[in-house]
């Protein structure tokens, strides 16, 4: 019958300049759809999440990733780097793994009756511009590049540094046109022979000049269409001689095939307001696909999954939707997530977080169920009536076959989603991994403190752990031989979490005169349950050597508060303890396999929160300062969830007495031999609360004046108008007293909407007047007020 129709997107994890290993992936790919092609039926339609040769932040065969951080300009365009001049640098190697010869990679380039239609993209410089394109190719020939409409330029992203968006219209037609001269359209005369009366109207095209006037035309009967929507791209003379084509369409169209019309989005258009599906399902585009590079945020699949729904919900219609996987060398993780979805369905989810490379999606649907869902939409019929029409490139081909009556559909399934602290288990123990074995270490070094966080660091390498040896029960040799090269043992198979923890992490309790028995004894059962090795070393020699240096250089000896000293003596003292720590950690980390007659080096593993950040709770270049941070972008609720969730996931009865503890740094004389300093206390408020002002300062925008309007009302059960006034002020006079701490914050994993991370995600000054005059007086004066009119109130009771 021709209706059915086999369709496939992936995800791939690829990595920055990585070009031999990336192509290696594309080609994986492509292997197992020909394989899956070839077993179910005779073509099928391909939607990758990958840039072959390309990258915004570095020059790469990657994935779709949109990661390019704004201070820095992407290796791959640097000159002086290269020897080349930045647009040939990006656009020569963007067509380099297309052109490679048939024979040696057939998957890029298969015909006959196994082909398939794929979608790949690159940066593509046209008329001196550069475009970020898809480019779609079938049997040898490309039959269109679809330039990206819509760049993501927020947040994390800077897409507009580097790239043009294509803003040529489509058609549109517009009545009445206006009149330029008294009631008369003016137009060259040129142009006069070109007209074509239709229905009455006369139609021109916008983009002729008219100097000249056309008389007898009355300007309310013309028709005006936008033209220029597709333009000719003139190949480079590599895949001339490969494809026989001298040019190709380039612009915003779409592809009808014997059977079907096909759309392309690009990434950031899913998410805009007029998505470029909603006019293509109107003109009758059945199937889009889109190639993502979607980072992961908590909670985040959600809005993700329902995009894509309700776009064929409204609309109708098969949605392939390949998203990028794995960390792409710097803060962000990109969790995969790929789907099939159809008429508001889901057909095929791929996993969120996984050690696989390469994953393929598959489903075999049928085209008749889009034209039934659509025709029973009346007001879907009746906005299609009156859509402008997109120009269509016709392909000889069919995504169908004839004798397909007996070929089964694909069942839909229900979405599966991973908790929050399931999420956290998942995803930086991901990114740790990608981080461990593309930088070559033999593992990770981790101050183990005691407390929640570090014991949250700790059981994310141990999630690691699971997941590769998971990985290689299920036969993924990639993982294997990755292991195999990080504990530098060719036969090595790990089979045990707990073993391989033991050899890539070593953890260190840094005991000082301040610490208490209490948290070096749970530093110790929370190491020997997850297995690694575990050091245990005193600071005070090397602290008392420092302070005692100072001493003798001014004849000045500090102390600490509770002696008699003053504040700045008191933080001074407790900042050099936090600083020898960060000292002794690069220290043990270069060395500590050499003392064990090891080869390689660990990476340093940070252990600050996202809300610790924000307030600049921290120490500037302690602990907190380490290669990378697997928390740095989790608030300390979600941690608390997730080191719960390995209470109970993992077997780790140790984190159970690390839960009900006070939060401490340990850096002030203890009392009694019990703590005397805890962190709430230190920050004059709750972790809790620092979140709430968290989202308020970056999501919602808020300076202390709006976000002491919007705490009045969420907390007017349990707070004062004084109250609410004194922990704003509180909060914004720490947070940009601190704020030049987020200069140098740790590269952490991006987890949350609110990251204080001053590297790309959160610009801001970092030198604010710390006493916000106008705005502290604007909160008083309202305070005042509210105080006024509650006394009012009262005394009219009385």
């Amino acid at each position: 019958m021709g209706r059915k129709v086999t369709v496939a997107t992936c995800a791939l994890n690829q990595w920055a300049l990585d070009f031999e290993g990336n192509l290696q992936r594309i080609l994986k790919m492509a292997t197992a759809v020909g394989i899956i092609i070839t077993s179910r039926t005779p073509s099928c339609i391909r939607s990758r999440s990958w840039r072959p040769f390309w990258s915004l932040r570095s020059l790469r065969i990657s994935s779709a990733t949109w990661g390019c951080p704004p201070p820095r300009v992407p290796d791959a365009f640097r000159p002086e780097l290269l020897h080349c001049r930045p647009e040939l640098d990006s656009a020569i190697p963007a067509w380099c793994c297309p052109s490679r010869r048939p024979a040696e990679y057939p998957g890029l380039w298969s015909t006959g009756p196994s082909a398939a239609e794929e979608e790949g993209s690159r940066p593509v410089m046209h008329r001196n511009v550069r475009y970020n394109c898809r480019v779609i190719f079938l049997n040898r020939k490309i039959l269109l590049i679809r330039p990206k409409m819509a760049l993501a330029n927020e947040g994390n992203y800077r897409e507009l540094r580097w790239f043009t968006p294509w803003s040529r219209s489509r058609p549109v037609a517009l009545r009445p046109a206006r009149s330029c001269c008294g009631g008369v359209l003016c137009m060259e005369e040129r142009a006069v022979a070109s007209l074509a009366s239709t229905g009455g109207y006369i139609c021109i095209p916008v983009s002729l000049q008219c100097p000249q006037t056309l008389s007898g035309v009355p300007w309310d009967r013309i028709v005006l269409f936008f033209l220029q929507q597709t333009e000719e791209y003139f190949l480079p003379r590599m895949l001339q001689d490969l494809t026989k084509q001298e040019t190709v369409p380039f612009g915003d169209a779409v592809l009808s095939t014997w059977d079907t019309c096909i759309g392309s989005e690009v990434c950031e258009e899913l998410w805009t307001p007029h998505s470029p599906h909603v006019d293509m399902g109107l003109d009758g585009v059945e199937i889009f696909t889109n190639a993502s590079g979607s980072h992961h945020v908590l909670r985040k699949a959600h809005a993700r999954v329902d995009l894509v729904t309700m776009a064929t919900t409204k609309n109708g219609g098969i949605y392939l939707l390949a998203n990028q996987k794995g960390c792409d060398g710097d803060r962000l993780y990109y969790d995969g997530c790929a789907l099939i979805a159809m008429n508001g369905s889901i057909f095929a989810q791929g996993s969120q977080f996984s050690l696989d490379d390469v994953e393929v999606l598959t489903a075999t649907l049928d085209l008749e169920d889009i034209r039934s869902y659509r025709a029973e939409i009346s007001s879907r019929n009746l906005a299609a009536s009156r859509v402008s029409p997109y120009p269509r490139v016709k392909v000889d081909f069919a995504l169908s076959c004839h004798e397909d009556l007996l070929e089964p559909v694909s069942e839909p399934i229900e979405w599966k989603y991973h908790s929050p602290a399931e999420e956290i288990s998942l995803g930086p123990a991901c990114w740790l991994w990608d981080f461990l074995r593309r930088s070559r270490q033999a593992g990770f070094f981790l101050p183990l403190s005691g407390g929640v966080d570090s014991a949250a660091t700790a059981c994310l390498v141990y999630s690691m752990c699971h997941q590769v040896c998971e990985a290689v029960k299920r036969g993924n040799l990639e993982v294997l031989a990755d292991v195999r090269t990080i504990v530098n043992q060719p036969s090595y198979t790990p089979q045990d979490p707990r073993e391989l923890c033991g050899r890539v992490l070593t953890t260190c309790y840094m005991a000082s005169e301040n610490s208490s028995q209490e948290t070096c004894d749970r530093a110790r059962e929370l190491a020997q349950q997850i297995g690694s090795h575990h050091i245990g070393l005193h600071i005070d020699p090397v602290v008392k050597a420092l302070v005692g240096l100072f001493s003798l250089v001014t004849g000045a000896s500090p102390r600490f508060a509770v002696h008699g000293g003053s504040d700045r003596e008191n933080l001074a003292l407790q900042n050099v303890q936090a600083r020898v720590r960060m000292v002794i950690a690069y220290l043990f980390a270069q060395l500590s396999l050499w003392s064990r007659g090891a080869p390689g080096g660990l990476l340093v593993l940070g252990s600050a929160n996202v809300d610790e950040s924000l307030l600049g709770y921290l120490t500037k270049y302690d602990c907190s300062s380490a290669d990378i941070n697997p928390i740095g972008g989790i608030s300390k609720t979600d941690l608390r969830a997730f080191v719960q969730l390995c209470v109970e996931r993992f077997q780790l009865p140790a984190l159970q007495s690390i839960l009900a503890a006070p939060a401490t740094a340990e850096l002030e004389p203890l009392a009694h031999g019990r703590v005397s300093q805890t962190d709430e206390e230190d920050m004059g408020m709750t972790y809790a609360e620092l979140s709430v002002y968290g989202r308020l300062r970056k999501v919602a925008k808020t300076g202390p004046y709006s976000m002491f309007c919007k705490l009045l009302d969420m907390w007017r059960d349990t707070c004062s108008p004084r109250q609410v006034a004194d922990k704003v002020k509180c909060f914004f006079s720490k947070y940009s007293m601190n704020r030049h701490k987020m200069t140098t914050l740790t590269p952490a994993y991006h987890a949350e909407s609110y990251s204080p991370d001053d590297n790309r995600f959160d610009l801001r000054p970092f030198l604010y007047n710390t006493r916000w005059p106008w705005q502290f007086r604007c909160i008083e004066n309202q305070v005042l007020q509210l105080e006024g009119r509650q006394r009012q109130e009262l005394d009219g009771v009385d």
